[in-house]
């Protein structure tokens, strides 16, 4: 069966022609399957910060038609930044196609909200539709802050996934779910199809599972993946030939590529730093903020160190950070919590989290050194 949904994502319409950015603010995850390298998530971007540097791709020329969420971790698992990023691009640019892929887990009570929104459509993860078989694919599932048993947490995503597929459906939204076949799962595809099919599905993606050189997983063999996609095409459109989104866009923190940079207005660099030489203090615990800008041969240099308002205040407080901040483009610190990078987002100032070297990282954010460095 072929794909005859109209979608800028999937089906005869998708082509490389079709620009699309995924903005990395989901900070959280629900799950890690056994088959993924046990890494430390990517830190993610700020909402506002997400949205400066899409508003700075569209401005450079990119022609942009679709903005997804799907990462690093998963979009319903911090749904306030999620739902901001999205807010904030649907009221920019109203004709945008929004998306955003998720396990599911909590999808019910956001369906509505996401809803009014005008969500394209959403991927749900489906990788099981049995809990054994999911116990068997899932290192662990993390539902809440408190780890359960897999078993239980096993039978919670199977039955979290039925009722946020029902309600993102009741809601109005076009749902496709995205199963990676797995030696595990393999001969559980046709279930899976047709489970997906009678809870509302609109469209399946049958991915295959590639391991990474020298691992000790393996692929399905693609004579068992082709007997699995025709088992399915029985009860389910399914993708056409599998995901084909257009030119893809990723935006992670920080990269050189995505670091935000000086503009007339805002030509400085703001640092959190107890010593000047490391980036090593929490942006509340901050009294001072080195200010490092170009000198009048072009070099970046320290020029002063500014007075941090007082502790306390509550929002006022970096409102008034803002201020004594309102020429510099970007903040470096250790940590900061999400209010204070909110407000100064806000006003035009991106916070970005290092425990890097001073003097290299400014460097970075004037260019990588073409220009020399200062000399003291």
């Amino acid at each position: 069966m072929t794909t005859s949904i109209s979608h800028p994502c999937f089906g005869p319409t998708a082509r490389a022609s079709v620009g699309r950015v995924h903005l990395p603010v989901a900070p959280k995850t629900y799950a890690r399957t056994r088959f993924a390298p046990a890494t430390k998530l990517p830190a993610a971007m700020m909402p506002e910060d997400a949205v400066a540097l899409l508003d700075e791709l569209i401005a450079s020329g990119k022609k942009i038609k679709v903005v997804g969420i799907t990462g690093p971790g998963d979009p319903l698992a911090d749904f306030d930044a999620t739902y901001r990023t999205l807010k904030m691009v649907r009221e920019k640019y109203p004709r945008m196609t929004l998306c955003l892929t998720t396990l599911g887990l909590g999808g019910e009570k956001y369906a509505a909200k996401l809803a009014e929104l005008k969500i394209s459509h959403i991927t749900v993860l489906v990788d099981a539709v049995d809990s054994a078989t999911a116990e068997n694919i899932y290192a662990w599932i993390r539902p809440s802050t408190k780890n359960i048993p897999l078993p239980e947490a096993s039978k919670l995503l199977i039955e979290e996934q039925s009722a946020s597929i029902k309600a993102f459906k009741e809601a109005g939204l076009t749902v496709k779910v995205n199963t990676t076949i797995y030696h595990e799962n393999v001969a559980q595809i046709e279930n899976i199809a047709l489970t997906m099919k009678e809870l509302g599905a609109d469209i399946l993606g049958l991915p295959f599972f590639i391991p990474e050189k020298d691992s000790e997983f393996s692929t399905v063999e693609n004579e068992a993946v082709a007997t699995a996609r025709e088992l399915a095409a029985k009860h389910i459109e399914l993708m056409d030939p599998w995901p084909r989104c257009g030119a893809s866009t990723e935006l992670k923190a920080p990269t050189s590529n995505s670091l935000p940079k000086p503009s007339n207005r805002r030509p400085n660099v703001a640092v959190a730093s107890s010593s000047g030489m490391d980036i090593d203090l929490h942006l509340g615990h901050a009294r001072r903020i080195l200010i490092y800008g170009p000198r009048e041969d072009g070099l970046a240099c320290l020029l002063e160190a500014r007075q941090a308002p007082e502790p306390g205040g509550g929002g006022s407080r970096w409102e008034k950070l803002a201020e004594i901040l309102d020429d510099c483009f970007v903040l470096l610190c250790a940590a900061a919590g999400d209010n204070p990078q909110k407000i100064l987002a806000a006003n035009g100032i991106r916070t970005v989290i290092s425990e890097e070297n001073v003097e290299g990282t400014v460097d970075v954010l004037y260019g990588g050194g073409k220009k020399g460095k200062c000399k003291k």
